[in-house]
């Protein structure tokens, strides 16, 4: 498929997760999809690893303990099978009112058939966990 392709799967799932297409988000999905936050911490309800296309929605069912304020990928960097993402990431945790921002990185790797295989976040896990407490 090549960078540019990838490049813009990875833009096009983003802006499905800007207006809930879900289904948008799992067709460019290997079916045995790897997907996980990079973190030890099991604080936050999405950072659990999730396996196979029919698990990644749960991901996206956890962050609705976010009320996201802001979500600007601000800086891209391809290769043939690779994309890295720099974001910009605003929320607010529903449960406890509290608000935080940070830097968020994703990494996207592609199979040879141009679909996502394997996906991880990282975040400021410290901040989330902090925000996360009553």
């Amino acid at each position: 498929m090549g960078a540019e392709q990838n490049l813009a799967t990875v833009k096009g799932i983003y802006e499905a997760f800007g207006t809930g297409d879900m289904d948008a988000i799992l067709a460019p999905l290997a079916d045995d999809v790897d997907w996980a936050a990079e973190t030890n911490s099991t604080a936050a309800p999405w950072y659990a690893p999730r396996k196979g296309k029919g698990e990644v929605p749960s991901f996206f069912e956890a962050l609705g303990a976010l009320e996201v304020s802001k979500f600007d990928p601000v800086a891209f960097t391809t290769s043939e099978n690779e994309v890295m993402v720099r974001i910009e990431f605003g929320f607010t945790v529903t449960a406890t009112g509290k608000s935080g921002s940070m830097f968020e990185y994703h990494y996207w790797r592609f199979n040879d058939e141009g679909k996502v295989d394997m996906w991880r976040g990282t975040e400021d896990t410290a901040q989330t966990e902090e925000l996360l407490k009553d």
